[in-house]
């Protein structure tokens, strides 16, 4: 009799755990991936997709959860048409070949009740790679209008754009590109 209570607690707690975890969606109106990078040393520019979709699992409870984000690569936009349309081609993000780019967390770090950073790993013109995200800034809140949790975050990064292949310009351009990821994620109904 004490074993069958032992298995149900133990039913009952792994159930718990998991009914614990809830699921957002990411909202692509308020969510933009921006980049900065070097212009042959004279400037930064500037740049950010417009379209973004996917989820994030969070169980603050237990501190854990998931990223699942994937970036439409066409939608970059530097508010310059003839970049936008340069960086759409083979010398950079090859968007025909590779039309998104996507990062999957491995590990949510969480300091008390605040997330502080998500190790993951990016996927860039076929290459994955480990990248860690600081996150800068967690809030989640009751959405005044959907009656809905709505969590947000931003978070950024530093990689080198040649880990990744996209090499055009070096050495005139430096490779190291500085990320910066504003997201908004609504709690799934």
């Amino acid at each position: 009799m004490k074993l069958t209570n032992l298995f149900a607690a133990a039913l009952l707690s792994l159930f718990t755990v998991t009914a614990s975890a809830q699921t957002y969606e990411i909202q692509n109106a308020h969510t933009y991936p921006s980049f900065e990078a070097d212009h042959m040393g004279l400037s930064f520019w500037r740049g950010k997709f417009l379209k973004t979709s996917g989820k994030i699992t969070l169980d603050r409870a237990a501190k854990t959860g998931t990223a699942d984000i994937v970036i439409d690569a066409s939608s970059i936009d530097f508010g310059h048409a003839k970049m936008n349309e340069h960086a759409k081609g083979k010398d950079m993000f090859n968007v025909e070949k590779f039309p998104t780019v996507s990062y999957k967390s491995t590990a949510l770090k969480f300091d008390g009740d605040k997330l502080v950073s998500m190790d993951g790993e990016m996927t860039m013109l076929g290459v994955t790679k480990p990248l860690k995200l600081t996150v800068n800034h967690f809030k989640c809140m009751m959405h005044p209008v959907f009656k809905r949790e709505i969590c947000g975050a931003d978070a950024s990064a530093t990689f080198d754009r040649a880990d990744y292949g996209l090499t055009y310009g070096i050495p005139r351009f430096s490779p190291e590109i500085k990320l910066a990821i504003q997201v908004e994620a609504l709690k799934a109904d």
